[in-house]
């Protein structure tokens, strides 16, 4: 890409499973990209400079405009580089849709099945931090529960493995055909998580011929092309950048949001994060942006998704 102003910046750390859903997409898109590695663990003031205190990962960044969440990031990556599509059928909609259940019930059953395998094993501050955000406050007795459920967990995840080993079963490469998809991404990165920090991970998804030979039809497309890039450089970046996001906010909207409104937006789950604060800039059924300044990063357009955060007006 020559025009800095259009570079995909991505903020996260290679063992990020969320990250490599996004990934994926980047390969099917044959993209260039530059990847600033963000701290495994809070603090990430690099970061949270650029989200206004959002610390999940993934982030990406476009110019002055910061996508969080990769439900957001996808999205994003199709509108501005359509092709190769991630949505090569009609079923645009059952696609986003079963997208919730991934990245819900299916990948946070796979986080207590990890984290519950590892034990004693875990290191204390990483047990304590991603406890804290998957099993809420009480995250010490929620881990010590999924160590001993773990046999119910193994067969909780053999049900939804056998039903894409089964989608695959006629010998087609994707999901949904011939032509990889978003949906393979976003089951992808489950299987990926799964084998890769569960230590019976392999053993247990060599049932699934179909998945395995899937599964290296999703490894062989690669991530595009990623070159590294300094924290620094990229909160320069945004400074001297100018948001592209339109302003307004669509019909029907249940929150009476306005253009201007101060709002806070967070995770619709109890984290412990912090909130973002600014004003609205724009706002429809599948997206809030909002605008925020600060003297490090100046003025930035902050891009969350409606589905899965809240919203709350000051």
């Amino acid at each position: 890409m020559s025009n800095t102003s259009e570079e995909v910046i991505f903020h996260a750390y290679p063992q990020s499973p969320v990250a490599e859903k996004v990934r994926v997409v980047f390969g099917i898109k044959g993209l260039d990209w530059r990847s600033v590695e963000i701290p495994r663990l809070p603090p990430k003031p690099m970061l949270t400079a650029l989200t206004g205190g959002y610390r999940r990962t993934p982030v990406m960044q476009i110019g002055a405009d910061i996508y969080c969440d990769s439900q957001c990031i996808i999205r994003e990556l199709e509108r501005r580089f359509p092709s190769p599509t991630i949505m090569p059928t009609a079923e645009h909609g059952l696609m986003w849709c079963l997208s919730r259940w991934t990245d819900g019930p299916l990948f946070d059953q796979t986080v207590r099945h990890v984290l519950g395998a590892a034990g004693d094993g875990l290191d204390k501050d990483f047990a304590a931090d991603r406890g804290r955000l998957y099993l809420g406050e009480d995250w010490a007795a929620g881990l010590k529960q999924a160590n001993a459920d773990l046999p119910h967990l193994v067969s909780q995840m053999r049900a939804p493995l056998s039903w894409v080993n089964a989608q695959l079963s006629d010998g087609r490469a994707f999901l949904l055909g011939d032509q990889p998809a978003a949906i393979d991404a976003q089951f992808y990165y489950v299987v990926w998580f799964l084998r890769g920090r569960w230590s019976g991970g392999p053993s247990f998804l060599s049932e699934f011929e179909q998945l395995l030979r899937w599964e290296d039809n999703i490894r062989a497309i690669g991530h595009g092309t990623s070159s590294i890039m300094d924290a620094g450089d990229a909160i320069s970046r945004a400074h001297g950048a100018v948001s592209i996001a339109p302003t307004g906010v669509a019909g029907h909207e249940p929150q009476g949001l306005s253009v201007g409104q101060s709002v806070t937006i967070r995770p619709d789950v109890n984290g412990g994060e912090q909130p973002v604060v600014g004003t609205i800039r724009y706002a429809d059924a599948q997206t809030v942006v909002i605008e925020r300044s600060a003297d490090d990063v100046g003025t930035v357009c902050v891009h969350f998704p409606r589905a899965g955060y809240r919203i709350d007006t000051a």
